[in-house]
């Protein structure tokens, strides 16, 4: 039977990015990585106007920085220079600009497909290797580390297992992991969108009696949407004609892009904050969306989930030979404790605050829009809140 040191159970973003995050130090050491994934990535980026992407914040791209990869991903990472805040119907609003906080741009926008072959490429084959397609069955508790039953009826043992399959992962269930659900009664209808103007790099953050809405810019005049809508009419939403459904934005969103001309696929994805009881055992880890999962409007969970990424390959290249040491696990947790806490309260509270129609909230957060315009201390540490900078460092003169 074969083992490894590490074995990563989920091979899309966030899994490759811990072995790109391990890779140097597990040569160093002599570790062996195998990345386990039932999709297999594609020899090539191909284009397509429906690619779903992620808003990467300022601190993510330092994080690819300091990976080395930075430079790979750019090309077609558009970048974000404002952010508008809005409240449709209301008077307050707030404008964030990255030339205000000293960064080059308060995050970026990627197709998933381009970032996922950008990490695929960036890996050494030396030290990481592939089951792929493959998935994990069944995982068992051994002695110093853990057995997985494939779905080829093969397994293998490895020092530390890392759970990164996603929000409905199978295994956490296995393994009994319980998670808190708080559902939003909301589903987010993803769609790209062509605008008849420039975007110029303006992200829109839109907030209705119908529940909020990002408009994120994209590579080739394109805008990523997120819009938010209680369960039925979300649905409604995703079958009705493409000229019902652009003026029905239009109508939500305005004329800020000028006539909204093509809308793309439409997906739905009902939403809820998922959090994991557990986040470390001895000999395993739970990471990105099986460890919590954000509600997308502010554009955190991957984010979030890549810090951890971070802070998780720090600890384990400065601990023990082989991985899986509890001590560790736990000093890694305890660590993004803090940052987890910060970033999922803030995203909850302001998918809850900007969520609601109720009147005194609506002029709270009015209130709120406009002492962020006149407060500069409180827009910026907003604006620190959406670039991913809440427990960081501060950012200016690192580009």
């Amino acid at each position: 039977m074969s083992r490894v040191n590490l074995a990563i159970i989920g091979g899309g973003l966030v899994g490759a990015s811990l072995a790109l995050a391990l890779q140097a130090g597990a040569k160093a050491r002599g570790w062996k990585i195998l990345l386990i994934e039932p999709f297999a990535p594609g020899d090539s980026f191909q284009p397509s106007y429906d690619a779903r992407s992620s808003a990467l914040s300022f601190g993510t791209r330092q994080i690819y920085q300091h990976l080395g990869l930075w430079q790979t991903i750019s090309p077609r990472a558009e970048p974000i220079r404002q952010i508008q805040v809005s409240d449709r119907g209301r008077f307050g609003a707030t404008r964030l600009d990255a030339l205000e906080e000293g960064v080059p741009a308060l995050g970026y926008v990627v197709e998933n497909a381009w970032l996922g072959q950008c990490l695929w490429q960036g890996l050494d084959s030396e030290v990481v290797s592939w089951r792929c397609p493959a998935e994990v069955k069944a995982m068992q508790a051994i002695e110093g580390g853990y057995r997985l039953l494939l779905d080829d009826d093969t397994s293998l043992e490895c020092d530390l297992a890392v759970l990164a399959d996603g929000g409905r992962s199978g295994l956490r269930e296995q393994l009994g992991i319980h998670v808190r659900r708080t559902p939003y009664e909301q589903s987010a209808l993803i769609a790209n969108i062509t605008p008849g103007e420039a975007h110029c790099g303006q992200a829109f953050e839109r907030f209705t009696e119908q529940g909020p809405m990002a408009l994120l810019p994209l590579p080739d005049n394109r805008c990523a949407l997120v819009w938010t809508r209680q369960g039925m009419d979300a649905r409604r939403l995703a079958e009705i004609d493409e000229r019902s459904f652009l003026r029905e934005l239009q109508d939500a969103f305005g004329y800020r892009l000028g006539a909204l001309r093509q809308v793309g696929a439409r997906h739905l994805y009902p939403l809820a904050l998922i959090e994991a009881q557990e986040q470390v055992r001895p000999h395993l880890v739970v990471l990105g969306n099986a460890a919590h999962s954000l509600h997308p409007i502010a554009g955190q969970g991957f984010n979030l989930s890549l810090r951890d990424v971070q802070s998780l390959a720090d600890a384990l290249l400065a601990g023990p030979q082989h991985p899986g040491d509890l001590a560790t696990l736990q000093a890694y947790h305890q660590r993004q404790r803090l940052d987890q806490a910060l970033t999922i309260g803030f995203s909850d509270q302001v998918t809850r605050l900007f969520g609601s129609n109720q009147p005194l909230l609506a002029a709270g957060r009015n209130i709120g829009l406009l002492g962020l315009d006149l407060l500069p201390p409180a827009k910026s540490w907003f604006a620190r809140q959406a670039m991913g900078l809440g427990t960081r460092p501060d950012p200016r003169g690192q580009a």
